[in-house]
């Protein structure tokens, strides 16, 4: 019998918005977040028309910040983030997810954003989330992602490393963009939301 796995992409999906800049805010301030978006914006508008490399330049972007961090400091404006912005959540997506968890589904929320920003909107949960990772020595974030960025044909290589056999299982997964087509396509059932 197939085990029903149900996925969620976050930014969008789960969310009204995606998280990336307004976390960047949170954490850093409008000032230096309005400083940066003056240098990034014309990477960013490349990136969005996807004449550059979506990974690299939201790595430069999140290096800029956060080079530096200690993970301890970052997690906990993460957690801070999430408290302060579960208005984000969409609903009637969040209905969807409880009644995946319900009906004995395993649920994961497959994301591009950052795995330590993402966990926390869900922490009191037994959903697995799986996300960009970053680099940390020492604990000390280097700027660097310790994974791809979770986007496009990531998100299903990186789903299928935690399940045993894809035949075992009957996958639904929800998603809203460009990012989330492949995992949409290698679903049994795949939800444009």
């Amino acid at each position: 019998m197939e085990q029903k796995i149900v996925t969620f992409d976050f930014d969008g999906t789960l969310t009204t918005r995606d998280t990336l800049l307004l976390f960047v805010r949170h954490a850093c301030g409008q000032a230096a977040f309005v400083g940066a978006l003056v240098v990034f914006t014309p990477l960013l508008v490349l990136m969005k028309l996807r004449l550059i490399n979506n990974g690299k330049t939201k790595e430069r972007f999140f290096g800029h910040f956060f080079r530096g961090w200690t993970l301890e400091r970052f997690d906990s404006v993460c957690r801070d983030f999430a408290d302060k912005n579960r208005h984000l959540l969409r609903p009637e997506m969040m209905k969807t997810l409880q009644q995946a968890q319900t009906d004995k589904a395993r649920v994961f929320v497959v994301s591009a954003s950052i795995e330590n920003w993402v966990q926390p909107f869900f922490a009191t949960s037994s959903i697995t989330v799986i996300g960009t990772q970053v680099e940390v020595r020492d604990g000390v974030l280097t700027g660097r992602f310790a994974t791809p960025n979770c986007y496009g044909l990531e998100k299903v290589r990186r789903l299928s490393a935690l399940l045993s056999r894809r035949e075992d299982y009957h996958i639904t997964a929800y998603g809203d963009s460009r990012g989330d087509r492949e995992l949409l396509a290698w679903a049994d059932k795949g939800v444009m939301v």
